[in-house]
């Protein structure tokens, strides 16, 4: 079977991480998760006390970052790292996750991580989620799809996933810093998350993991 780029696109919480891992192990594929890019940008960023409106001190920073996928034994998943350091756990934060959309936002954040993205499907054969995969990273990518679910259900998935970490964690904080995330994704002026007119769409807020895996595999 020829490679292909997979684009997975959608909201927060809908569980594209969760996808395109089963895709990507079950198709031989590697799996790249742009999101946590752009997470490991901002613990980056956060860790200096980057001075956001500084362009200057911007673009220095970004000249000190190194990111790359190292496959994980144990979990047979690929880890992110920054730098050589595996920041896998550190970047599900909340206090990372309260500021990624802002410096995602960055046009210069951008380009550096879109750079780094098209670089890894040179050679295809990868699945890759995040918010503007299949509209600015890949948009030939031979198969998109744009992932949804019930706004009550993504808090309740990003609650779970949050709380081993943030035990404190409410549930209201979780639902706010999703619709903050949801309208700076949607509304920013670089590369806003929206659906690729060839995209299909993914509601998965009635599925099972193995529902939605069945649905992806029977359109490619």
């Amino acid at each position: 079977m020829i490679k292909k780029i997979i684009a997975i696109d959608g909201w927060s919480a809908c569980g594209k991480s969760t996808l395109a891992k089963q895709l990507a192990n079950k198709l031989g594929y590697v799996y790249i998760d742009s999101g946590a890019m752009y997470r490991a940008i901002t613990l980056f960023f956060l860790r200096q006390n980057i001075n956001l409106s500084n362009a200057a001190e911007v673009l220095e920073a970004l000249r000190n970052i190194n990111i790359d996928f190292r496959l994980n034994t144990d979990s047979q998943h690929s880890d992110i790292y920054l730098n050589g350091e595996n920041i896998e756990d550190l970047i599900r934060d909340l206090s990372v996750a309260g500021k990624v959309s802002d410096i995602a936002a960055i046009a210069a954040v951008r380009t550096f991580a879109v750079a780094q993205q098209q670089k890894m499907g040179n050679n295809k054969g990868i699945v890759m989620d995040g918010r503007d995969i299949g509209t600015t990273v890949f948009p030939n990518a031979e198969i998109k799809l744009f992932m949804t679910a019930d706004s009550a259900i993504r808090v309740e998935r990003r609650l779970k996933e949050l709380s081993p970490k943030n035990p404190h964690i409410t549930m209201e904080e979780v639902k706010k810093n999703l619709e903050n995330r949801d309208h700076l994704d949607s509304t920013r002026e670089i590369s806003p998350l929206r659906k690729a007119a060839d995209a299909i769409v993914l509601d998965n807020t009635h599925l099972t993991m193995d529902e939605q895996l069945e649905f992806a595999l029977r359109l490619i």
